[in-house]
């Protein structure tokens, strides 16, 4: 009787990938994510955290100008190695928290799968169908990696680093045409590698961008020592000492194969709506309902109490008083009293509002109480509840069941297009010609032969 190998078969699963094999609609959903990726990679230019990885990048890089290497850093225009455009382009789209994330597994896929992919892509020239596919297979390998690791995995550990780690690994493993023993190899030395730790949240610290690009260039390294022949880990997810002896006390197994190539997990992905931690974004929704249906100012209000998951309290519990505006986006108190006076949370409220008098005040008559059934739903679902105190004693009651860039409530095309233009306004880091240029070859991605620069060079 032989002994089922899952990470064999999730690696197997990463390299036999093709076109044919997914459905229409969710090559479809993955042109959606690669756009709103692109306006968050651009969002990052000027980012203190973005901008010294970023120059660590292209002083490692060794090229001079007249030899620039295959793969384009979004934030400068330059050309550098695959390992360090992906090391930079994922800090970039990791810092405007307006990237994409998976309920089930709380991952943030994008910015790990599609600064490793893009790399790659540009570096061997692939064609936009093969990206996209690159793309999926990284999708379903990292959200389901995630899901195996648990909620004892994120109480400490930021799966985006962990997981994205094997997500990157998968999506280059794919273009290089890595075959199932050498994709395994792969997953094996990008698991082995894996790393992201909560702890940096209460010190307003900068390693949630180094997460993302550890995690993004360390899976690409992996793939493509993996092609040369380098062995990895065979069961590095699930082994004795693997990935989740050491790193949950619930990991499920079955969570690494769960209906592969029949349930698409890409297309679970939600869109950022509020330029804030995901955690925060139920409550906001929920609050801005309740203001909506009673005309609320923010005056009005005594106190908010927000009833949410053990998760939500894990990650924004240790933000008090945020010192930075980044820090802000994981402080529940800042997210409602920007929605509580502006309706919405977007870059520029953060930027501009998020230690303002006002704002304070109000961020300190908010609070977070464990919900039984917010929790139990969690991380499938993540329901929005509020109870919204006011001066003369009454007290309303708001829920969403789907925040809005659930798949559920999602985006448009047009939604993400007008999301990733304001996210490019906000920074400078691109011209809204140059936006509407590489939007629409991006939106038209499936039709490049050959992967080619988004924006034009420096």
């Amino acid at each position: 009787m032989t002994t089922q190998h899952l990470s064999q078969e999730l690696a197997s699963f990463a390299s036999n990938l093709q076109a044919k094999d997914i459905p229409a609609d969710v090559m479809n959903r993955a042109e959606d994510l690669l756009v709103d990726w692109f306006g968050s990679a651009i969002a990052g230019k000027g980012s203190r955290p973005v901008e010294i990885i970023t120059k660590f990048a292209e002083s490692m890089g060794g090229f001079s100008a007249a030899h620039a290497g295959p793969s384009e850093i979004l934030i400068t225009r330059k050309k550098s190695s695959p390992f360090l455009a992906a090391m930079a382009n994922a800090a970039a789209s990791h810092v405007a928290e307006q990237d994409d994330v998976h309920n089930g597994s709380v991952f943030h896929p994008a910015t790990v799968v599609f600064p490793s992919a893009l790399a790659c892509a540009q570096a061997i020239g692939a064609s936009g169908e093969d990206l996209l596919v690159a793309a999926v297979a990284g999708y379903e390998v990292g959200i389901r990696v995630g899901e195996f690791l648990g909620r004892s995995h994120y109480k400490v550990f930021h799966t985006t680093g962990t997981a994205g780690t094997i997500a990157a690994a998968a999506a280059v493993g794919h273009l290089l045409k890595l075959t199932p023993v050498q994709m395994l190899n792969a997953f094996g030395s990008a698991g082995t590698q894996s790393a992201g730790l909560w702890e940096f949240l209460r010190d307003a610290a900068d390693s949630k961008q180094l997460h993302t690009a550890h995690a993004a260039s360390t899976g690409l390294m992996s793939a493509y020592i993996a092609q040369a022949g380098f062995t990895g880990a065979q069961h590095i997810l699930e082994g004795k000492q693997g990935m989740a002896a050491g790193m949950s006390s619930d990991a499920d197994p079955s969570k690494l194969v769960d209906r592969l190539g029949i349930r698409w997990a890409l297309a679970e992905t939600s869109f950022k709506y509020h330029a804030s931690c995901r955690h925060t974004h139920p409550a906001a929704d929920a609050l801005l309902q309740v203001m909506l249906a009673y005309k609320l100012k923010p005056s009005d209000i005594a106190k908010v109490e927000t009833l949410v998951h053990q998760g939500a309290i894990d990650v924004l519990g240790p933000v008090t008083d945020p010192a930075t505006v980044h820090q802000s986006k994981f402080s529940m108190g800042t997210v409602l009293a920007l929605i509580a006076h502006y309706q919405f949370a977007g870059l520029q409220e953060f930027d501009q509002h998020f230690h303002d008098d006002a704002i304070c005040l109000f961020r300190d008559r908010v609070t977070m109480t464990l919900d039984p059934e917010v929790d139990s739903a969690y991380p499938q679902r993540w329901i929005g509840k509020v109870k919204v105190h006011l001066h003369d004693g009454q007290i309303l009651e708001g829920r969403v069941d789907e925040p809005k860039g659930d798949p559920g409530n999602t985006l448009s095309r047009t939604e993400v297009t007008d999301k990733a233009m304001r996210l490019a306004d906000f920074s400078g880091g691109a011209s809204p010609a140059e936006m509407h240029t590489a939007i629409d070859l991006l939106w038209n991605i499936r039709k490049q032969a050959k992967i080619s620069s988004l924006l034009p060079h420096s």
